[in-house]
């Protein structure tokens, strides 16, 4: 199964450059690809061998070779802010007076801004050589020579139309409504859940442009350690980013520290150095004087805080030029060695992703996530109830985390701050049983999974893949995969943990209905009607949970008011007392509470 969908993703990633290399096969290569996009996974099942294990033979490069691959791309980038009346032919032989273009491409924010990357290094220096610190007439400029450059224009005249007007990629995922719509349009439940992925995951140029956000950021950072890195981490590289997600980052100071020169003469050199009362502290002090220069010098950067006292401390802030809110953080790499974990799984079977993406949408449609934090469930919860669940089917979709441990190589072997954060980073490595579950089934099964979850006892394990007893009282217990002495759900309390109980229960109920699964043709207004993962996505579910919710608050409201007025008509006390223990003992119901009063009458 592993090995079909690998072939599927090297053929839209070869289907990708031909649109690049060759415009006029513009045409072909999408009518191509939206053949593919519409290809069922019971189809694409019935393609894999009818062997009871299939190895993964998965030709994607390592997760930090394309980390690299992408550092080095935002290190020959610039950003540039164009006119609207842009003409993108002589825009583009402009720059590439100072360098050979490798890509770029326009999008719009504030503004309409090119990514240009250049083939060297060198020709940034060029670039930079020609640019001008501007005057202010009122105000005073800070002379930071940033790669985030302004295109200034004398021409005037209306936007550009035609061949040279400047086309933007999208940023932004498309409204719920845009989205229900396309959605109802599609044949199966499978291809909905492939086209929701596909509406709404980051796509290279936004990739892109969040790598060279933090290369931006690297140019302030390296003013103090030359060598350091800001790296991506979390959604923007372990392949479940959305669009519109923040950008979360970490100051990597691992290649600063140098390498031991004592061997062979015995000498050996270090660099003086102040003292800490502890790498907290250190941390604290080195995210404070970044956050200041990156308010006093970085162009763009708005809304700087800095939150040192947390658990993990950060710097927040928003990059206008891109609409993104980052946090910036220091040596967190356990949380980049999670984000390789989600990749690498991501990478063995691509169900999981359009079964994540599909859950974390419905859970924001329905209000179990939220981007503000406080109780609610996080989407890297979700993602790993998700990657739980396929661990428990029969066969198993996903090896468990002591499973890629086991198969690491040497060079694979990782510690940090002495938590096991081993993996195997040769896929090939893996070998995945059969599976041949349809998306819908899928879906479905997770739904009532964790519909009939007791979460009141049991704890998520995925490094074993196997439920175990909560070792603290917390609602809902998942166990940090690397840290596993955290639990990554500790902050959902109770009522958010049984909302999402009752939603899972009530999706469940709405799957089993066989009449939403089926797609019904378009009505007289040429509107079609909500079917499917559309279905369930509608706020009726909602509603139908909450009233169900409201009948039994009344219910039992009713109840209570109907043993008050029994109690209140009973003269002893005593009988009182008795009846009210009676009632609260047995649960009694209102026709059982008159036959007893009665009876003590």
């Amino acid at each position: 199964m592993a090995a079909c969908f690998s072939v599927c993703r090297a053929y839209v990633r070869g289907a990708d450059r031909l649109l690049r290399l060759c415009p006029r096969c513009e045409l072909q290569a999408q009518t191509g690809l939206s053949r593919l996009h519409r290809t069922d996974f019971a189809t694409a099942a019935q393609a894999v061998s009818n062997t009871e294990q299939t190895a993964v033979s998965d030709a994607k490069e390592s997760f930090s070779l394309i980390q690299e691959k992408r550092h080095d791309q935002a290190e020959r980038s610039v950003l540039i802010n164009c006119p609207p009346n842009t003409n993108k032919k002589k825009f583009l032989a402009y720059i590439s007076k100072h360098g050979d273009i490798r890509n770029h491409f326009f999008y719009e924010t504030y503004g309409i801004y090119a990514v240009v990357e250049f083939s060297s290094r060198d020709s940034i220096s060029s670039l930079k050589e020609n640019c001008t610190i501007p005057s202010l007439q009122h105000e005073a400029s800070v002379p930071f020579k940033s790669r985030l450059l302004t295109l200034s224009s004398t021409a005037t005249g209306k936007k550009q139309t035609g061949p040279n007007a400047i086309k933007c990629h999208n940023l932004t995922p498309p409204s719920f409504d845009k989205l229900i719509n396309q959605l109802s349009k599609q044949e199966t439940v499978d291809q909905q859940m492939q086209c929701l992925t596909e509406a709404c995951q980051l796509t290279e140029e936004n990739i892109s442009l969040r790598f060279l956000v933090c290369s931006l950021l690297r140019d302030i950072a390296a003013a103090y350690f030359p060598d350091c890195i800001i790296r991506p981490f979390g959604s923007t590289v372990n392949s479940f980013g959305k669009l519109g997600c923040d950008l979360d980052m970490f100051l990597d100071l691992d290649a600063v520290s140098g390498h031991d020169q004592s061997k062979g003469s015995g000498l050996s050199l270090e660099y003086q150095v102040k003292r800490g009362a502890s790498e907290r502290n250190v941390t604290q002090s080195i995210l404070s004087v970044i956050g200041e220069c990156v308010d006093v010098f970085s162009p763009g950067c708005v809304g700087v805080q800095k939150i040192l006292n947390a658990r993990c401390p950060l710097v927040r802030f928003s990059h206008q030029p891109s609409s993104f809110r980052c946090d910036l953080t220091a040596n967190n790499r356990v949380a980049m060695k999670s984000s390789e974990m989600l990749f690498i799984y991501g990478s063995l079977d691509e169900r999981l992703r359009f079964l994540v993406f599909t859950i974390r949408y419905w859970a924001r449609a329905h209000g179990i996530t939220n981007s503000f934090p406080g109780a609610w469930i996080t989407n890297f919860s979700l993602t790993m109830l998700v990657v739980f669940f396929l661990q428990q089917r029969t066969p198993a979709l996903l090896p468990t985390l002591n499973q890629l441990r086991d198969l690491a190589g040497p060079s694979d072997k990782c510690v940090i701050e002495g938590n096991d954060c081993t993996m195997v980073t040769d896929l090939s490595k893996i070998t995945l049983q059969q599976n041949t579950d349809t998306l819908e089934k899928l879906l479905q099964e997770f739904f009532e999974f964790y519909g009939s979850f007791d979460f009141g006892k049991s704890s998520i394990n995925i490094r074993k893949g196997r439920e175990q007893n909560k070792p603290e009282t917390s609602a809902m217990h998942i166990q940090n995969p690397f840290e596993t002495d955290l639990n990554v759900s500790r902050n959902v309390n109770s009522s958010q943990l049984q909302r999402f109980v009752t939603l899972c229960k009530e999706s469940a109920w709405i799957f089993q209905n066989g009449d939403v699964l089926k797609r019904r043709s378009a009505s007289s207004s040429n509107k079609i009607p909500q079917w499917g993962v559309a279905a369930l996505l509608m706020p009726s579910v909602t509603k139908s949970v909450e009233a169900r919710e409201k009948r039994k608050r009344r219910k039992n409201e009713r109840t209570a008011e109907r043993i008050m007025s029994v109690l209140q008509s009973l003269k002893s006390p005593a009988e009182a007392v008795l009846l009210g223990c009676c009632c609260c003992a047995e649960n009694l119901k209102s026709t059982q509470i008159s036959r007893l009063a009665e009876a003590f009458h």
